[in-house]
């Protein structure tokens, strides 16, 4: 039934802000009931990205740089609302919406906030059993598969992958499943090494113990041979030099790193220019031009679904906190990268109450109002149980 704007109650929800970089505010939001083609959805998860968000949150996003998403706001000036996982239950449907009803479960993409109203198109409707804190993977899971459109792994062929953050890890998960002969993985953090190697990888090194050369040689040894292909998914701009180092003559480096205002410098004479290596890059937001007749968005969300449905990424979740300590979050994530792999911000604690969400049915509001304070919360890990990597059963 559409939210129809009427006398009651009024609610406020509130949605985690960068007013300047490294500063996290909570900040009421206006409640605007859905309209024609929207969805009002209520928050369960919403994952923190560890590349691109965190470059925002660095303020190392150039600050000319427009907003891809309409969920977004402010500018990369700060003050900025960014986020772009979120999973919860849809509250109410705005006219004209079909195939997503009240009480399905959606992955949006959409920044930290307790409950809003987006396009029902930036709503993908979750299939029964892919539980929220698996569900918010789908956009980096997303970027992951494209990579692996752009750049295909073939049957039997060597893989190195620099960086073993989530979309390093799903990246080497798909190279597995598309049968990549050996999949060599770089990190500097023992437990992603760990990880990485539980969920099938054939070598995890540290290349802060060795020289470019050592590492190159070494990844040799890993992969029986110089990697036909290696993906750069660090977000570190030295890394990509090493990749360059590393891959076979006539191979493929694939950038999928955004190092924003980072300085990139390589050094692109001798082996790059006579090896004829390429470098290329990949970005969730277009479909390979070369696949644009046979894959779509739509198939591609297919696809990312039905992966999620089957690969094992509930080890990748290390930390849950409450979306009241959102600040605590990020400050885990920038400063103890060695110890966390997805955070993940909870919502079963944070206003508004499902009978208030209700409420928003028959509710508009037009009120900003100031951050709200709450008292500071642990980061609760996951059991340890669950934090240890377990053998694969196979991955904006």
């Amino acid at each position: 039934m559409p939210a129809t704007p009427g006398d009651g109650p009024t609610l406020y929800p509130r949605a985690v802000w960068f007013p300047a970089p490294l500063t996290v505010e909570i900040r009421d939001e206006p409640l605007r009931p859905p309209g024609p083609g929207e969805i009002l959805v209520r928050a369960e998860r919403s994952a923190i990205s560890a590349g691109t968000e965190m470059l925002v949150y660095r303020g190392q996003i150039p600050p000319e740089t427009t907003l891809d998403l309409p969920t977004l706001a402010g500018s990369f000036r700060f003050p900025i609302k960014y986020g772009y996982a979120s999973v919860g239950t849809v509250v109410a449907l705005g006219q004209g919406v079909a195939g997503v009803a009240v009480g399905q479960r959606v992955f949006c993409l959409h920044p930290h906030q307790t409950v809003y109203t987006l396009l029902s198109d930036l709503a993908w409707p979750l299939p029964d059993g892919i539980l929220p804190e698996r569900a918010v993977l789908a956009a980096n899971l997303e970027t992951a598969l494209n990579a692996l459109l752009d750049v295909p792994v073939r049957l039997g062929e060597r893989v190195a992958i620099f960086g073993q953050g989530i979309v390093g890890l799903l990246i080497g998960l798909l190279a597995r499943r598309n049968g990549a002969g050996r999949v060599a993985v770089v990190d500097p953090f023992a437990r992603r090494r760990t990880l990485a190697l539980g969920l099938g990888a054939n070598a995890a090194l540290d290349a802060s113990s060795l020289s470019p050369p050592e590492l190159a040689e070494a990844l040799a040894e890993a992969c029986g041979g110089r990697p036909d292909v290696v993906y750069e998914a660090s977000g570190s701009p030295a890394a990509l030099q090493s990749a360059l180092d590393a891959v076979a003559d006539e191979g493929t480096v694939t950038v999928c790193s955004w190092y924003g205002t980072k300085p990139v410098a390589l050094e692109l004479g001798g082996r790059f220019h006579r090896g004829r290596i390429r470098l290329r890059s990949t970005q969730v937001g277009r479909v390979p031009p070369e696949l644009a007749g046979r894959w779509s968005f739509e198939r591609r969300r297919a696809a990312v679904l039905e992966l999620l449905a089957v690969l094992p990424v509930d080890q990748m979740v290390t930390h849950r906190v409450p979306f009241e300590d959102a600040a605590t979050a990020y400050r885990l994530v920038a400063e103890q990268p060695e110890e966390t792999v997805q955070v993940v911000l909870t919502y079963d604690n944070a206003d508004p109450t499902t009978e208030s969400v209700r409420a928003a049915e028959t509710v508009t509001a037009d009120r900003h109002g100031p951050p709200a304070e709450h008292p500071p919360a642990e980061p609760r890990p996951v059991d340890q149980a669950s934090a240890e990597p377990q053998p694969a059963e196979r991955a904006r």
